[in-house]
């Protein structure tokens, strides 16, 4: 059994059709959503539908919550915000309630996803450092943990202390818990503007992040069609 593990895929249809093709070819036999379906790019709708065909577990991210509700968009920068009033209106009221309903936390046969941070999951809070992970770790009752909200891939290992891999795969080893970044899908943030997924093979207890090249002129265009700011387009190929 293969599970393709991804996530803040952020209306990036482009993206997320790069990453459904990439997992078929290495054979994935499930699909895990860590969050952030919607926001910032300009296919919430057909991502949406897309994730809700797989019929796989998924957990609430953020812009998620954010796109479900009629409160006040307050607190988040401007690109933010104007991309979560579109796609509110974007978005059926069906669509909604779907978001809206999605927990914060589940466990995957014999691992764990979450959005942000398993301590305080819904105050959505960063997990950048290996001290920030310490506090999650106290909160993983599975050896494994996939995450995201950062748009950064990153592998922590807690054994007799936290470290953080250069590696971007990792074998799971007894008696050690693993704290999995698997980066973002449609928007990247680590300087690298390929899309990123991970794969965890279970029967070899074996975990690879993926980077792949999507159509990202025609997710750029996109969001310029659909008058969203054009800085949503020009982040996407500098991956910040």
């Amino acid at each position: 059994m293969k599970y393709a593990i991804f996530g803040d895929i952020h209306a990036n249809l482009e993206a997320l059709e790069a990453v459904m093709l990439d997992a078929a070819d290495n054979d994935c036999t499930d699909f895990v959503c860590i969050g952030d379906i919607v926001g910032y790019n300009a296919n919430p709708t057909e991502c949406l539908g897309l994730v809700r065909d797989l019929g796989c577990p998924v957990v609430k991210g953020n812009h998620d919550e954010e796109a479900a509700l009629d409160t006040p968009l307050e607190g988040l920068n401007p690109l933010a915000k104007h991309a979560l009033e579109w796609t509110r209106a974007s978005l059926s009221p069906e669509d909604r309630e779907w978001l809206a309903n999605l927990k914060l936390v589940r466990q995957v046969r014999d691992f764990t996803i979450v959005h942000a941070t398993l301590d305080t999951p819904g105050n959505w809070g960063y997990v950048t450092n290996k001290f920030d992970a310490m506090a999650s770790f106290s909160y993983q009752f599975t050896p494994v943990c996939f995450y995201g909200h950062t748009h950064t891939p990153r592998i922590y290992i807690k054994g007799g202390s936290v470290e953080a891999l250069e590696e971007m795969e990792t074998k799971i080893a007894l008696g050690k818990k693993y704290f999995i970044n698997v980066g973002s899908t449609g928007q990247p943030r680590d300087g690298d503007w390929r899309s990123s997924y991970a794969i965890y093979d279970v029967e070899n207890q074996h975990v690879q992040i993926r980077r792949l090249e999507y159509d990202i002129a025609t997710a750029q265009q996109k969001i310029i069609e659909a008058g969203l700011p054009e800085m949503l387009a020009n982040r996407l190929a500098v991956g910040k």
